[in-house]
């Protein structure tokens, strides 16, 4: 088992059956677009847990800084394959993220989660994430 970025376009797209069980409205096309734009204008970072010759697990990672907060580490997803779920692998590739971010001297590691995620919820907490903002959003 191991982890690592997707740093080529191939990696990229070995990575899109795992992403589109989170994100079923982009298509290939739409996904491989929209990382590589990620990639190049605000530093997102797709990695990935390999087991048995099989993608288990994936996040997309981001670093920023907020002047309350200092620097951070941002998972805008974070996947385990459906079929793959409590084998340990998201939670191994959540403490290589957590990890990482201590690498870049990051001073917390975020993200933010649908309200109806409630087993996410469960297994953040359980990471040792605290619930401490509410997310607001505006179509426009």
């Amino acid at each position: 088992m191991y982890i690592e970025f997707a740093t080529t376009p191939n990696e990229v797209n070995a990575c899109y059956p795992i992403i589109a069980q989170l994100r079923p409205h982009l298509d290939r096309e739409q996904f491989l677009a929209l990382v590589a734009r990620m990639q190049t204008n605000h530093g997102y970072q797709l990695v990935y847990l390999r087991d048995k010759d099989a993608i288990k697990a994936v996040a997309g990672i981001r670093t920023a800084e907020w002047l309350y907060a200092g620097k951070y580490l941002e998972i805008d997803d974070l996947i385990t394959n459906a079929d793959d779920r409590s084998q340990g692998y998201g939670g191994k590739l959540f403490d290589w993220i957590c990890n990482y971010a201590r690498e870049l001297k990051c001073d917390q590691v975020r993200l933010v989660s649908g309200v109806q995620r409630e087993a996410a919820h469960r297994f953040y907490l359980a990471k040792g994430m605290k619930f401490e903002a509410k997310y607001f959003s505006l179509n426009i």
